[in-house]
């Protein structure tokens, strides 16, 4: 008997919930990759974002690393504390304050980004480079497109 393979569910939801549980596992990846240094996600993130996009508003910084702007206080006050970032005046705005890595907060970051990018390196090679680079333009577009239709639901 010749039966025929059942048709993949391509449903959106079935795409959601595969992307999630993907997520979820990277992110457990991830985590075990930043706890080793002995950081929590939202300090990496944080040291993170401040190596790579250099001193930020403390508010962005909480919206790049989604914390809230509680969170995002306790955070950078821990973190003021280990000598790891400082909080200085932003040069435009006299009122807003800019949070910026200090030399130990650099020292600290730099060699757990290295592993850290090792570890996450090596997840990738499930995939070819050029799979990567597909899967990578793919959920930007995704990204933008469910973007558009939030922004729409917003003016209806």
């Amino acid at each position: 008997m010749n039966k025929k393979a059942p048709n993949p569910d391509s449903s959106g939801t079935h795409m959601w919930l595969i992307l999630m549980k993907a997520q979820k596992t990277l992110e457990r990846h991830a985590i075990r990759s930043v706890e080793k240094a002995g950081l929590g996600l939202s300090d990496f993130g944080i040291l993170e974002a401040l190596l790579h996009k250099g001193p930020l508003l403390v508010n962005d910084l909480g919206r790049r690393i989604n914390l809230t702007s509680g969170s995002i206080t306790t955070a950078v006050d821990r973190m003021e504390a280990q000598g790891w970032v400082e909080r200085v005046a932003d040069p435009r705005d006299r009122r807003a304050r800019r949070v910026r890595l200090t030399p130990k907060g650099e020292s600290q970051i730099v060699p757990v980004f290295a592993a850290h990018r090792q570890a996450m390196d090596g997840v990738a090679e499930g995939l070819t480079k050029a799979e990567r680079l597909t899967l990578i333009r793919l959920l930007k577009k995704l990204g933008l497109y469910a973007q558009e239709k939030i922004e729409q639901t917003k003016e209806d």
